[in-house]
């Protein structure tokens, strides 16, 4: 598993886990044992874990495994373990939001996962035009100064509002963002500017969902109800870069590739983001260790110069979508507050 220093002693797996799946509520496929999946997953190389404060039992469930990992493997294996969390304020509470407020969900945090610095806490803010945003960036901030956060991100900014906090002053170690071969706004203005401020990339909904694997390829274009919201959101993507037919051109190429290289779809698509400018990591959607394998994969495979002209030949036929990171699914406002990442 590849490693990247995201800041000065501050290293991650480029592989990170991602929780909104073990969240409660909205689990389709459960784990007999989630915590044991998670030792799997450090002890393969997985070492980074991606979570929210308003992903139900999520932090909570992180912090029996980090018990469990230092009773386990001990304090020098438990040490290389980074929990991503994120400071999410509900909607309807932003225009009262305080800094003893925020202080007292980082210390919620801090009890849910048992940690006396929170690694690095990703703000998310869902309406720029509820005032409070760059305070609140601010605010932690001040207590990444007092020692209760190491880091202090952001998800689902547009590039304006994170140059806003940068300019402001807020050490802002890195961005989480949607990125994929299907939706590729962060590469129109967002990834330049990351890289010219020293914020490094987290990219979530590499596979689209699930969109992006053998399950789809050669499959008709579903026309009834979709599984989860994912899916309805990532299928609204496909249709406005180009539709199904463009979608499956994409699948096709990706097989092609993945049958060179001995590997699947969603290997070969979230190894494609790896190689982006800006980019750091990829967050893995797992509910279980089932696959661990193909997780693994994703930062040992190396596109070649061809496969990577393949790819983009057939993206050169998609329609860009249109605005910066995050602006469609804000427009769509509450279908997408169910889910930050």
């Amino acid at each position: 598993m590849q490693r990247l220093q995201l800041a000065p002693n501050y290293e991650i797996s480029r592989v990170i886990h991602g929780g909104w799946q073990l969240a409660s509520g909205h689990r389709t496929v459960r784990s007999d044992d989630p915590v044991a999946d998670m030792v799997a997953f450090a002890d393969a190389g997985i070492t980074t874990f991606d979570c929210a404060d308003i992903y139900a039992g999520v932090e909570e469930l992180i912090g029996r495994f980090k018990t469990r990992y230092g009773d386990l493997r001990g304090e020098q294996a438990l040490a290389r373990i980074k929990v991503h969390t994120k400071f999410v304020p509900d909607f309807d509470s932003l225009p009262r939001i305080s800094k003893s407020y925020i202080a007292s969900m980082i210390d919620q945090s801090l009890r849910r996962l048992n940690q006396e610095r929170l690694d690095l806490v990703q703000l998310h803010w869902w309406e720029y035009r509820v005032p409070g945003w760059l305070d609140a960036a601010l605010w932690l901030d001040d207590l990444r100064r007092t020692g209760k956060v190491d880091k202090i991100g952001g998800t689902n900014f547009d590039t304006d509002h994170m140059l806003e906090i940068v300019k402001a002053g807020v050490a802002l170690t890195s961005m989480q963002v949607q990125y994929s071969l299907l939706d590729r706004r962060p590469a129109l203005r967002m990834a330049e500017a990351a890289v010219e401020n020293g914020v490094s990339l987290l990219c979530y909904g590499t596979v689209a969902g699930g969109f992006l694997g053998d399950r789809w390829l050669g499959a008709p274009e579903p026309s009834g109800q979709l599984e989860n919201r994912s899916l309805v959101k990532y299928k609204r993507v496909i249709d406005d870069i180009g539709g199904w037919d463009l979608f499956q051109a994409l699948l096709a190429t990706l097989r092609q590739i993945a049958d060179r290289q001995g590997t699947d779809i969603a290997t070969v698509a979230s190894a494609a983001m790896l190689g982006r400018p800006g980019v750091a990591a990829v967050i893995i959607g797992a509910h279980n260790r089932s696959h661990l394998a193909s997780n693994l994969a994703v930062s040992d495979l190396v596109l070649t110069a061809e496969e990577l002209d393949l790819i983009a030949g057939v993206l050169a036929q998609a329609t860009e979508l249109k605005g910066d990171v995050y602006g469609l699914e804000r427009a769509q406002g509450n279908d997408n507050r169910i889910r930050t990442s």
